[in-house]
């Protein structure tokens, strides 16, 4: 029958050399690597020493990571700043990284991304009445994590 895969226990030294190939392949935050280094087997203080070299050797940099992680969500998902915000906290950022990351956010594109899915989720909407239809629009962008003044100006400003 089926059985499950062993896991190898490493050393510190081949877990090093497996968690820098692994932070340098993209952006990695602490915990991310704090739990890869415990599926390797290693005791917490010796992860807790990988990740101090790791952070020395600039390998591992969670302002540098928040920065990324900001980047992506609001130019390729075109998620809103609460959105962004509460998935940063939710991986454990430090206040200060979250908000060096979010200062990546340019106001401009910010807005064009919020009226772009507005445009689009109206084309798809069916609903005929018109409060109903600037609630469900309005429910949409706020799940996007956009803030509730600049989704009622951009929906006033569709609607002029």
């Amino acid at each position: 029958m089926f059985e499950p895969k062993k896991k190898k226990n490493y050393t510190k030294k081949e877990a090093l050399v497996k968690i820098a190939a692994y932070c340098a392949y993209q952006e990695r935050n602490h915990q991310e690597v704090r739990s890869k280094l415990f599926s390797y087997g290693l005791d917490p203080d010796e992860v807790d020493e990988l990740i101090i070299q790791l952070s020395g050797e600039k390998l591992l940099d969670e302002e540098r990571y928040a920065k990324s992680y900001v980047r992506g969500k609001y130019s390729l998902k075109r998620w809103g700043r609460r959105k962004i915000l509460q998935g940063l906290k939710a991986q454990g950022i430090s206040d200060y990284c979250v908000k060096q990351g979010l200062k990546e956010i340019d106001p401009e594109v910010y807005e064009e991304n919020l009226k772009y899915l507005l445009e689009k989720k109206a084309r798809t909407e069916k609903e005929k009445n018109p409060m109903l239809r600037k609630q469900k629009l309005s429910y949409y962008l706020m799940s996007k994590g956009y803030e509730n003044d600049l989704i009622q100006d951009a929906i006033k400003g569709q609607s002029d």
